[in-house]
C-alpha cells in the first residue's frame, strides 16, 4: 500500500480552506450557552478554544470540564490555563446531573483539568459526578476523560467502579515527543491506565486520542496505533493539531484528508472498533453518535466470534 506524503514544513503554514469552521450563530447554540453559564459549568469547548464548538453547542452537545478551570500542568498544545487550582466545588456533580438533565442529553462527555494538587487526582469527584448523573438522567450515556493520575494507582479503580460507559484517555502524541508536548505526562503511564480500566472491567469501552502535525512520522502514528489495541483500546481519535497561540508548541504540518484517509484504514485493519481520523476531530466530537456505532459494531464481532 503506497503511504501519502506530509506536507513539508513552512515558516507560515496557509490554512486549508477544508478546516476552516463557521462562527457560531444558531438559537439553539445560545440556548446550550445560556444553560451551562447559568449553572456555572465550565466546558472544554470554551476553555480549550475548539473548533467544533459552533457545531456541536447547536446540537446540545457539550464537554463538561469538572474540578475548575486551572489545570496543574503545562502542556505545549492546550489552551487552558495552567496555575494554582482552587478548592474543589462540592455543588459541581449536582450542577452538572442538572445541567445535562436540561440539555435533554442522551450522550454526555465529562473532562477535567489536571489536578496533581489532590491526593487522588479528582477520581473521586469524577465518580460522583458520574452518579448523580445516573441518578437524575439514567438513560443518557456517560463518557470521561480523565487525566492520567500519574502516582496516583489507586484512583483509576474509584472512576472504573462507577462505570461510565465510556472511559477516554488521550495518549495525544507520540512517545519521542513527550518531552517537548507533554512533559508532565508519560508515555506508558497512560497506556497503563488504558489498559488497566479493561483488565478491571472489560464491559466499559476505552478510548484514546492523538493530535497530528505536531512533526510526528507516519510510522510513529502507526506504533501509537499499536500500543492502544495492545491496551486493549476500543476507539481511536486521530485529528489536526492547531496552534493555539504563539507561545504555544509549533504547527509544524497541515495533514492532508489523504493521510487521515490512511491513518483510518490502517486503525480499523488494526482492530479498533471505532476511528475517527479527520483534520477537525476532537476527542467529543461526535461522541454520541460514535458510541452508538461503537456499540453495534461490538455487538456484531461478539456474534461473530
Amino acid at each position: 500500500m503506497n503511504q501519502p506524503q506530509i506536507t513539508e514544513t513552512t515558516d507560515k503554514l496557509p490554512r486549508p480552506d477544508w478546516i476552516r469552521v463557521r462562527a457560531p450563530v444558531a438559537k439553539e447554540y445560545q440556548a446550550t450557552r445560556d444553560i451551562i453559564h447559568n449553572l456555572k459549568l465550565n466546558t472544554v469547548c470554551e476553555e480549550a478554544a475548539c473548533p467544533n464548538i459552533g457545531e456541536c453547542w447547536s446540537k446540545k452537545h457539550a464537554t463538561v470540564m469538572i474540578m475548575g478551570d486551572t489545570c496543574t500542568r503545562a502542556c505545549a498544545f492546550c489552551n487552558i490555563k495552567t496555575g494554582v487550582p482552587g478548592a474543589l466545588n462540592p455543588h459541581e456533580p449536582d450542577n452538572l446531573a442538572e445541567a445535562i438533565a436540561k440539555l435533554g442529553l442522551s450522550h454526555v462527555v465529562v473532562t477535567s483539568v489536571d489536578r496533581d494538587d489532590l491526593d487522588d487526582g479528582g477520581a473521586t469527584h469524577f465518580a460522583e459526578c458520574i452518579e448523580k448523573i445516573r441518578a437524575k438522567s439514567p438513560k443518557t450515556t456517560i463518557e470521561i476523560l480523565t487525566p492520567d493520575f500519574l502516582r496516583k494507582e489507586h484512583a483509576i479503580p474509584v472512576v472504573v467502579k462507577a462505570r461510565p460507559d465510556v472511559y477516554n484517555h488521550n495518549v495525544e502524541t507520540v512517545p519521542r515527543l513527550y518531552h517537548s508536548i507533554r512533559p508532565g505526562a508519560r508515555y506508558f503511564n497512560s497506556l497503563h491506565l488504558l489498559k488497566t480500566v479493561k483488565e478491571i472491567d472489560p464491559s466499559i469501552f476505552t478510548k484514546s486520542g492523538l493530535m497530528v502535525g505536531l512533526g510526528e512520522t507516519k510510522e510513529e502514528v502507526l506504533q501509537v496505533m499499536d500500543d492502544l489495541r495492545s491496551a486493549d483500546v476500543d476507539f481511536i481519535t486521530i485529528g489536526q493539531y492547531l496552534q493555539p497561540t504563539p507561545k504555544h508548541a509549533k504547527l509544524e504540518a497541515y495533514i492532508s484528508l489523504e493521510d487521515f484517509e490512511y491513518y483510518s484504514r490502517m486503525a480499523s485493519a488494526k482492530g479498533f472498533l471505532m476511528v475517527s481520523s479527520s483534520p477537525l476531530t476532537r476527542s467529543s466530537y461526535h461522541a454520541g453518535e460514535d458510541f452508538e456505532k461503537m456499540r453495534k459494531a461490538r455487538e456484531v464481532k461478539l456474534k461473530m466470534a
